[in-house]
């Protein structure tokens, strides 16, 4: 493929886009010919003196091949005839140089009518740059699969030369062209030399702050602070993490770049020229998506060349700006109101994995006495014995009848600081009960706040308790708000970034640095990576960063990354597959005699439900797939770089959680599935539980607001005599304000889609290229079957009317786990990786 218009190297800023300026200009096919592109086969069997395996004649690309069926979109196939010996064996490599000046993306190589070997397939995916640019010229490998031991022997020092460039050397700034991977800790959030404040900590490398790590840039120190990095508009990136999209609705990376440079300043300008600084009524939020926000001409003349600008929004030629209705208020305008929606997105809402059974009562505090006093939960019997239809506390909870969504202990240290800003927040308990009808009802929400004396003195709560008329009615649904918010934070800051995107990132450096890509382990992971540092990279540069979008609009601001560090703290991987995650909230218990060892007590519970059946199909194919190429245990301790790469992962890619003794210590195959499966977990279906839900949900901002601007009213004040006069109005004024709305909106509708070139679990993007061995693919094939009919199942069990909690008072069907989608705003389709 020829070097791509849209490549994300080339967009430092939605301005070139506008000016027309997209890349450079492509070379001509014809370019590729004559002496501008050689290959070399390299001998897999037969060896030069030194042992490497013999290297061919140099040859040249030929004639372009016009009609080739398996051509995708945008692809250019050449013809090339080697002179190859008898005595030179069979190919199993080859080097390839590139006399252009403009890099291409070379797909792959189709060796025919090799003797005695028919076709020998190279996948390559890979950028070439001009080769004098490469110490060493640029080498890809058959697709035969090989554990260390068994490679043969005259490829063996080109698979170790290869990893060996990968690594690099640790030193220097990294240029686009390069292919290193390594690693660095979060010092690149702030931005000190600008202004002292938007200096941010040291996110890991030090037990106050630990972290997963980050790719290494190498970019200069900050003059202010030498432990910080100097920011840039383009972030570097293993060249190969940040391949070219065909069709620029695909780069959504790109999109979400360009809205929050370009469409979002714009956007925030305009709002007092059109003198709609705030919303007043609910009429006015539905009015983004019904009448649309007005805008002055020349704003949508400068608006309109940015691309996808008119994916993002529908303008109907009268200067309006309209928003695509939310799924949360397609059916039911005011479901989001109620009890048992509020409830049912717990369990089958944004963050459906928080939730835990309420095991003590009242709800205890693991905070330090000493620091920030008893922060023993203030909800008693009498608040909630009513809500329990007749059942003690006692009984509620020897029956696991009661649940707990628990927002207090990560917040409350962080308080006293948040509220010296505009932001007004409080630390949240919310106590549930499973009901005989499979719903769950809130019964009490807990409000705490530090005492003004300080945090030693402990908080000072308040309780509330459900009621639906008058004033108490208006403040009970202000509580579920402050709950909400809360709930938002800890979703976007931790479920969806630290435990998602910022938990993988080194599972991707590990796998390159020491996985060669002829090794199985690399083959089965390299799916679940596609565009994961590429979107992190954004992510730090616009999204995490210092008063980037998520500081600006929501409730943790300048706190939020150092936040999710300390929730770091309790990060344990084994925890992450999924079912030792409903164990360990106790929202199942063992059981042997249910499909996947587990048994829900809360049976309706569509996440859970939905995730165990994929779980177990990603289980039974790494199963499959790793006893085909170990067939001992024996076998996972002599691979050596199996081991390096565990080690690595551990002591330096999580290396601040490296004397953790929860680690596997990757000696079985068992340990080795269960990882596997894990990851793969979390880079698809975690993700996109987490991500895909962000605007059919949270577009309704009166339903999951991101921050609360000021308390609680209290009895005798003018806020409280407001409450009884406009309800609407002093919800509105509490909540996300109208700029953040717009600026969490355009973004988190980019967050939400799929790209037409997404690939989704159970497919490849390389065919049955990827590996020369057939029982791999054949168990792959099935595996991807396998989806197809859980699909199907899920799609019945959200017909069976039984089922509450999968359609619930907004009837909204739970979709989010249904592994397939087509492109665009969908609310289900489970993608391969964290590309967005």
């Amino acid at each position: 493929m020829r070097k791509n218009v849209l490549d994300i190297n080339e967009l430092t800023s939605a301005q070139s886009v506008i000016g027309g300026a997209i890349g450079t200009t492509v070379d001509t096919l014809t370019a590729f010919l004559g002496r501008s592109v050689a290959l070399k086969l390299i001998s897999a069997t037969s060896a030069d003196a030194s042992g490497k395996g013999k290297v061919g004649k140099q040859t040249f690309l030929e004639g372009v091949i016009t009609s080739l069926p398996t051509l995708g979109a945008g692809q250019s196939a050449f013809d090339i005839h080697f002179e190859w010996d008898t005595d030179m064996g069979v190919p199993g490599a080859f080097y390839i140089e590139n006399f252009m000046q403009v890099e291409f993306y070379l797909v792959s190589l189709t060796l025919e009518d090799v003797p005695n070997q028919g076709t020998i397939q190279f996948p390559c995916n890979s950028w070439v740059y001009n080769s004098k640019l490469y110490k060493s010229d640029r080498i890809f490998f058959s697709n035969k699969t090989y554990l260390p031991g068994d490679m043969p022997a005259p490829l063996k020092k080109y698979r170790e030369d290869e990893l060996v460039i990968l690594r690099g050397d640790g030193t220097g700034e990294r240029k686009e062209h390069e292919r290193i991977y390594d690693y660095d800790v979060y010092n690149d959030l702030g931005n000190p030399d600008s202004n002292a404040r938007l200096a941010r900590p040291v996110l890991g490398g030090n037990t106050t702050f630990p972290y997963p790590r980050r790719g290494r840039t190498g970019r200069k120190p900050t003059k202010t602070d030498p432990k910080s990095e100097s920011r840039s508009d383009s972030v570097y990136l293993p060249r190969d993490e940040a391949f070219g999209h065909l069709k620029s609705s695909d780069f959504l990376v790109y999109i979400l770049k360009s809205a929050s440079q370009n469409v979002i300043p714009q956007l925030q300008s305009a709002l007092p020229l059109v003198g709609q600084t705030e919303f007043n009524t609910f009429e006015d939020v539905r009015d983004l998506y019904e009448g649309g926000i007005k805008l002055p001409t020349n704003i949508l003349s400068d608006l309109s060349p940015i691309p996808l600008f008119k994916e993002l929004f529908r303008t109907d030629g009268e200067q309006a700006l309209k928003f695509p209705v939310p799924k949360i208020i397609q059916v039911d305008k005011s479901a989001w109101m109620t009890d048992e929606e509020f409830a049912r997105e717990m369990i089958a809402g944004l963050n459906p994995h928080v939730i835990k059974v309420l095991k003590e009562f009242p709800p205890q505090s693991k905070l330090d006495k000493q620091l920030y006093g008893d922060n023993t939960s203030t909800i008693t019997k009498q608040h909630v014995e009513s809500s329990l239809g007749g059942v003690t506390v006692e009984e509620a909870i020897s029956n696991n009848k009661l649940f707990i969504l628990d927002h207090h202990d990560p917040l409350f240290p962080y308080l006293s600081k948040i509220n010296k800003t505009t932001t007004k927040a409080y630390a949240t308990r919310t106590v549930l009960f499973l009901q005989n009808d499979g719903t769950l009802k809130p019964v009490a929400i807990e409000l705490s706040k530090p005492n003004p004396q300080g945090d030693n003195y402990g908080p000072i709560s308040t309780v509330y308790t459900p009621t639906k008329q008058g004033v108490d009615g208006s403040i009970w649904q202000l509580a579920k708000a402050y709950v909400v918010v809360n709930d938002s934070c800890f979703h976007q800051l931790v479920s969806h970034w630290l435990n998602t995107h910022a938990v993988v990132e080194p599972f991707v450096i590990a796998t390159n640095r020491h996985l060669s890509v002829v090794h199985p382990i690399h083959k089965l992971l390299l799916p679940h990576y596609r565009d994961t540092m590429n979107i992190n990279a954004l992510a730090r540069n616009v999204l995490v960063n210092a008063e980037g979008i998520i500081e600006s609009t929501f409730l943790w601001g300048g706190y939020s990354l150092e936040m999710s560090a300390v929730v770091y703290k309790d990060w344990v991987l084994t925890e992450q597959a999924l079912p030792n995650d409903l164990l360990k909230r106790g929202v199942a218990v063992e059981d042997s005699s249910s499909p996947h060892g587990v048994r829900l007590l809360i049976e309706d519970y569509p996440y859970a439900a939905d995730g165990l059946e994929i779980w177990g199909a990603i289980k039974s194919w790494v199963e499959e797939y790793v006893s085909f190429y170990y067939k001992s245990d024996a076998a996972i301790v002599q691979d050596s770089e199996l081991q390096a790469f565990w080690k690595e992962l551990v002591e330096v890619g999580h290396g601040d959680k490296k004397n953790e003794s929860w680690w596997p210590r990757m000696q079985t195959r068992a340990e080795l599935v269960q990882t596997c499966s894990t990851l793969i977990w979390i880079a698809s279906a975690l993700h996109a539980a987490v991500n895909f839900g962000q605007y059919p949900y949270g577009g309704y901002i009166l339903n999951r607001p991101t921050l609360s601007r000021q308390f609680m009213p209290e009895k005798g004040s003018k806020e409280y005599d407001d409450l009884a006069k406009n309800p609407e109005k002093v919800f509105l004024n509490t909540i996300t304000g109208k700029k953040e709305t717009l600026t969490d909106l355009t973004i988190i509708e980019v967050l939400s889609r799929h790209a037409s070139d997404e690939q989704y679990l159970g497919q490849r993007g390389d065919g049955d290229n990827w590996t020369a061995d057939t029982a791999p693919i054949e168990a792959f094939k099935r595996f991807g079957k396998k989806l197809v009919e859980i699909e199907q199942k899920l799609i019945q069990r959200n017909n069976d009317e039984r089922l509450r909690n999968r359609y619930g008072p907004a009837q909204m069907p739970y979709t989010l786990l249904y592994p397939s989608s087509e492109e665009g705003l969908t609310f289900r389709g489970i993608p391969n990786s964290i590309s967005i």
